[in-house]
């Protein structure tokens, strides 16, 4: 039996929080990388002039503190280096296939 559930993410931040279940981000994790994907560059993620920009907006005081969240990122496959991970990149529809086997 076939069973097709529709999820409106109007934001990035609700997007990923789709994905929260498999990456179990924290909230501090997840405003952090909606906000890296909202500038728009996902190849070079976490460029100093992007974490300058989060950290700005998240009110951060230092940017370097995005260092940790970057590593943490990495750890729980969000990204590969610097290069955000294809599933997040934010699209207009999505198909997700669940099988219980």
């Amino acid at each position: 039996m076939e069973k097709r559930i529709k999820i409106n993410a109007n934001t990035t931040l609700q997007y990923l929080q789709v994905f929260n279940g498999i990456l179990e981000l924290t909230y501090k994790e997840l405003q952090v990388l909606s906000r890296f994907i909202d500038l728009g560059d996902t190849v070079d993620l976490c460029s100093s002039s992007n974490k300058k920009i989060v950290a700005q907006d998240l009110h951060i005081k230092d940017h370097n503190t995005l260092n940790n969240y970057v590593k943490r990122l990495k750890d729980k496959k969000t990204k590969n280096g610097y290069e955000l991970n294809p599933i997040l990149v934010p699209r207009n529809k999505m198909v997700i296939e669940v099988n219980k086997t």
